[in-house]
């Protein structure tokens, strides 16, 4: 099954409607291959469709599990580490 993907510079945006006809393979396609979407209406978008974090920590709230598992960050692992715990403490805390 194959529906109308808009793309803007940031996320894959689907139509209300499309995503109603389309609902599983929607999901199927966040779980499995890690995509994310957004529902909109009208060159707005109203929600996200993101994949729930695998190993959720019930002790902080869901946004910070969201941008703990997500892959956000993931452009840093190549970075190097250029502070230690000790230099953040003393700039942070």
């Amino acid at each position: 099954m194959s529906f109308l993907i808009l793309y803007n510079m940031y996320m894959k945006t689907i139509s209300i409607t499309n995503t109603r006809k389309n609902i599983k393979v929607l999901v199927d396609r966040v779980k499995y291959h890690g995509e994310s979407f957004a529902i909109g209406r009208r060159n707005s978008i109203d929600a996200v469709v993101i994949a729930f974090p695998s190993n959720y920590n019930k002790d902080v709230n869901d946004i910070t599990n969201i941008n703990a598992n997500s892959k956000s960050f993931n452009f840093l692992k190549s970075e190097p580490e250029i502070y230690n715990i000790s230099d953040l403490k003393k700039i942070y805390a």
